[in-house]
């Protein structure tokens, strides 16, 4: 065998159980689901999903960011917020599996992930933002900014409020940004008649 044909079967048996694992767990709104059901809905052995993650949170964690960097590999609007309600949308139309892997065993990695996967999406908007910021403040400032939007789209999917009403959480994050673009508008506007 091929290293090239290698490749291709470890990349379909990883989509086939990240997509087994999406399925299961929308289908059941829980992550309480075994590791047996997954590798049998993905038509692979238990020894593949232990090779390629390491168990079934880890394999959940993998799948929350695939169906997130599938978002984001879609594109969509370019404006900020359209995007905004872009991933609003998506998250209500996978609130099912997001809910069930933020409240699940995994919930904290998860968590993690989709704060990281934010960072690195607000990482030039931080940028523009804030100016010329060393390096580890620009990390800092992007992390900060990534944890408040994952607390509020935590609080949308988990609590509540959220009726896979995309609109709600949309304002709330749009609402989020305004504060921070006009204060900072605001702050430049004071400084440059200082000046």
């Amino acid at each position: 065998m091929t290293e090239e044909t290698e490749d291709k079967r470890v990349r379909r048996s990883r989509a086939a159980l990240v997509e087994a694992a999406v399925r299961l767990v929308t289908e059941r709104g829980t992550t309480a689901v075994s590791v047996t059901e997954i590798t049998e809905a993905a038509d692979v052995s238990r020894k593949l999903l232990y090779l390629h993650f390491g168990d079934r949170d880890a394999l959940l964690v993998a799948a929350t960011v695939d169906l997130t960097e599938r978002w984001v590999a879609a594109g969509g609007a370019e404006d900020p917020e359209a995007r905004t309600v872009d991933l609003a949308r998506h998250l209500a139309e996978h609130q099912t599996f997001y809910r069930a892997v933020l409240t699940g065993s995994c919930a904290f990695a998860a968590s993690e992930a989709l704060k990281k996967l934010f960072s690195d999406l607000n990482r030039t908007t931080v940028s523009l933002l804030f100016g010329d910021l060393d390096e580890d403040a620009l990390n800092d400032v992007t992390v900060y900014f990534a944890a408040g939007v994952m607390a509020i789209v935590q609080s949308w999917i988990t609590g509540s409020e959220s009726s896979a009403d995309p609109s709600a959480l949309a304002d709330r994050l749009r609402r989020l940004t305004r504060v921070f673009t006009e204060s900072f508008t605001r702050s430049n506007a004071s400084d440059e008649e200082k000046s």
